[in-house]
């Protein structure tokens, strides 16, 4: 097994792996440059049954849980006429509060996101999630290693490194290229609506900090994990989330936190194939550092 990078080496990817200027002075797309048209048209051939499945947690209100820290609220507003003309016809409407960020809601990080000594991505302006307004269609490729380590679920802390995902690769004969979405399965959503929430925010399975000239040498589009990308501690201490920090503000990588993938899992396996059309569609916040999303797979 191939020794971890050290501290100075994973620093170094923030010069190493930095996409400035690659697609451009004003570049707000980073990683999502690699879906071309042709890599929308190709991932369509994917879409064999017609089958859709939705990878957003559900959102739900817990006030208390340990790695909640702004709980999201859905109140009902009280109803009302809908014309004056015809009182017995009411409306519903809803007030709704979510956070943009955390790892329990299924969101889209703007490039906006992280900053490192003070600069974004590509520019000293941070990118809101509003640049994305015209949504993500590509190739998603399930890596499922909950599965390929035999377990329900991997524990906080526990690194996913290339040598893993190119052994799903081969045992699954498929291949990750420019422009895919890597769907990241560690369990960890099974994990918390198994055994609630963790103790402790933080930690968490995750991507080693050693995936990201993998990611950088495939031209990965984005990132959808079932945790928040990051295997938490890291071992690192200049860069703690080296995959959010250097990804975001350096590669200009897209990524989607706390998506469900065991239904994509359980669908996929049954089918013995691991491509799909992948849909993103962010809320269009102008401004806004993220935003939650529901990605959807078509089989």
């Amino acid at each position: 097994m191939l020794e971890d990078p050290g501290e100075a080496t994973v620093v170094g990817y923030l010069r190493d792996l930095d996409a400035t200027g690659r697609w451009g002075v004003d570049d707000e797309l980073g990683t999502l440059n690699h879906i071309t048209p042709s890599v929308r048209l190709a991932a369509l051939r994917h879409v064999l049954d017609g089958v859709v499945i939705g990878l957003a947690r559900a959102v739900v209100a817990e006030p208390g849980a340990e790695d909640v820290i702004d709980p999201p609220v859905l109140a009902a507003v009280a109803t009302e006429p809908q014309t004056m003309t015809a009182p017995i016809v009411t409306t519903v409407s809803d007030r709704i509060s979510l956070p943009g960020h955390g790892v329990t809601i299924t969101h889209l990080d703007a490039l906006g996101h992280f900053r490192v000594d003070g600069q974004a991505y590509g520019a000293d302006r941070a990118v809101g999630v509003d640049a994305i307004r015209d949504g993500i269609l590509t190739r998603g490729v399930l890596v499922d290693v909950a599965a390929q380590r035999g377990v329900s679920h991997l524990v906080a802390g526990d690194a996913i490194r290339p040598v893993e995902l190119e052994r799903w690769e081969a045992d699954h004969g498929v291949q990750l290229g420019a422009g895919d979405a890597l769907l990241l399965r560690t369990g960890w959503a099974t994990r918390r609506a198994t055994l609630g929430p963790y103790p402790g925010r933080k930690p968490r399975p995750g991507l080693h900090a050693s995936t990201l000239p993998w990611l950088h040498e495939r031209r990965i589009a984005l990132v959808v994990a079932d945790a928040a990308h990051d295997a938490v501690p890291s071992g690192y201490t200049r860069v703690p989330m080296p995959i959010h920090t250097i990804g975001i503000a350096a590669m200009g990588l897209c990524l989607v936190d706390n998506a469900d993938l065991d239904g994509l899992a359980e669908a996929m396996a049954a089918r013995g194939r691991w491509t799909c059309a992948l849909v993103v569609a962010p809320l269009r916040l102008v401004g806004a550092s993220g935003s939650p999303v529901t990605p959807l797979a078509m089989l």
